[in-house]
This record gives structure tokens, C-alpha cells and sequence, in this order.
């Protein structure tokens, strides 16, 4: 028995130790990808980096682990992961060029309490208006959505700590559901600024190359629905971003304002600029 389970635990550590050397892999791949290009300015190498990972899988829940954990997954992307690792990626050629660097700036980005040394699912900032409101302060990102013609929106968030049974490392803790409770009231009573769905294309001149979109949405309970890096082709103004519908990273096809009236439970953007 004890040397059945001494395999069982060898073979794991075999494939994580190989995942993590195929991240190392990816890494050196990109960092010799940006080699010419890290004295763009950050929105330049926000677009060069998410343009890295074009056709890589969309790949959901890969930061679901059990215990918590600082997860890097170069290889199967989400919306959220892609543009968090893109943030991530870009800030770490500019100022901190090793692999090492990359994955603190990570773990700087995706946790509240990121020098813990042992990390809790609720450090984790799982609402992408949360996120921003960190990030802003660590002067990684800058919400710029009101002084490009934002209006005031209202949230009322309270998915989380009501489906709890949605989520593993919710369900039966309440604990850990009071938490996410506490931090829904107090991001809910921040302000909070959007731009509404018919009004992208006249504000689309204050919008830049390798700013990070937010979909804002009308689901009950939520703030945003998907996020993207913004991008240029041509005249038209539209995103890179992880699809569900096309299982890869992507330049989306349509322009940024016709995508956004085409989703129906979206209701508008938020614009959020690296600030490195």
C-alpha cells in the first residue's frame, strides 16, 4: 500500500514538475518573441504579448485547485487568465526579466494578500472590478473609464456568497461565504463608471492599443462577463480575447461596439490602461 501510494504521489509530481517546465519552455519562447519589441510602450507590448498567444486552447477553470495555489497554465487560457498572464508577461520583460519576476508580478496581480505564505481561495480577487481597484492601487493598471466619457454605474454583486454550491471551495464553508460576502458589500460601495453599449464607437479615439476591456453585464449578482486586450486592425477597433465560441485566442472579427450589442446580457464596457 505504501508503495502504491509512493507511485501515485511520484507520478503526480512527475506531471506537475513537467507542466512546469513547459511553462519555463513557453516563457523562454515569448521572452525570445519580445526581444526586439520590450522598448514598445505598454500598450505596444500588451498587443505583441496577447498576439503571442494567438490559437492558443480556451481552456476554463484552470486556477480551480484544491488547496489554494499560485497556478501558471501558459498553455490552455481563459478570458481572465489571458489578459492577467498578458499584464503579467508584459510588465516582467519591462522590469524584471526572469521567469521568476513573472511569477511574482502574477501573484501580485491575482491575489489580494499576495505575500502570504499560504494563500485562501477569498484572497484570490475573482470580481474583475475588484481586480482593477487592486491593481490600480499596485500602479499596475489604471481605470480610465470615466475620464474617456464613463457614466456611473451601480453594482449590487452577490453571486458568489448565493451560489455557493457553485463553487468547490465554497460549498459547505461558511466561513469563507461570509468573507465573499463582506467583499461584495464593500466593492459594491465603491463607484464604479461604464461606457453603455450604443455610446463605444464615439468615445472609441480615447480607447488605445493594449488597453484591457471589460464586458460589463446585466446578470444578477455579477459585474463582468468576459475581458479582452484591445487592438487595432485597421480602422477598426476590436479585441483579442480567449473565445468560448472559438475554443482559442483570438482577434475577434467584429468591431468592438457591434460585439458588445450582439451579447445580450451585455450593457457596456469599462477601459482599464497598463500603467508600466
Amino acid at each position: 500500500m505504501k508503495r502504491e501510494l509512493f507511485y501515485l504521489f511520484f507520478l503526480a509530481f512527475l506531471s506537475l514538475s513537467g507542466k512546469a517546465q513547459g511553462d519555463r519552455e513557453v516563457y523562454e519562447r515569448y521572452c525570445a518573441a519580445m526581444k526586439e519589441k520590450t522598448a514598445l510602450p505598454a500598450g505596444g507590448l500588451m498587443v505583441e504579448t496577447a498576439r503571442f498567444f494567438l490559437g492558443t486552447p480556451y481552456v476554463a477553470g484552470t486556477l480551480e485547485e484544491v488547496p489554494e495555489r499560485l497556478v501558471i497554465n501558459l498553455h490552455g487560457l481563459d478570458c481572465m487568465t489571458l489578459v492577467e498572464n498578458t499584464t503579467a508577461l508584459a510588465w516582467s520583460v519591462k522590469h524584471r526579466p526572469a521567469f521568476d519576476g513573472y511569477a511574482s508580478a502574477l501573484k501580485d496581480m491575482r491575489y489580494r494578500n499576495a505575500g502570504n505564505a499560504t494563500l485562501d481561495y477569498t484572497d484570490r480577487l475573482h470580481y474583475t472590478t475588484d481586480w482593477i481597484y487592486e491593481n490600480e492601487k499596485r500602479g499596475y493598471l489604471k481605470d480610465v473609464t470615466k475620464e474617456i466619457g464613463g457614466k456611473p454605474l451601480k453594482l449590487d454583486l452577490s453571486f458568489m456568497s448565493t451560489h455557493p454550491d457553485s463553487y468547490k471551495q465554497l460549498k459547505g464553508n461558511p466561513e469563507r461565504i461570509a468573507i465573499m460576502a463582506a467583499k461584495e458589500k464593500e466593492i459594491n460601495a465603491r463607484p464604479h463608471y461604464y461606457i453603455p453599449q450604443d455610446e463605444i464607437d464615439a468615445h472609441a479615439g480615447q480607447i488605445r492599443n493594449g488597453d484591457i476591456v471589460c464586458f460589463v453585464t446585466t446578470v444578477k449578482g455579477l459585474d463582468i462577463s468576459h475581458v479582452g486586450i484591445i487592438c487595432r486592425e485597421g480602422d477598426k477597433l476590436t479585441f483579442i480575447h480567449a473565445s468560448t465560441t472559438k475554443k482559442q485566442v483570438i482577434v475577434n472579427e467584429e468591431p468592438l461596439q457591434e460585439y458588445v450589442q450582439g451579447v445580450k446580457r451585455n450593457c457596456g464596457i469599462m477601459i482599464v490602461r497598463p500603467q508600466f
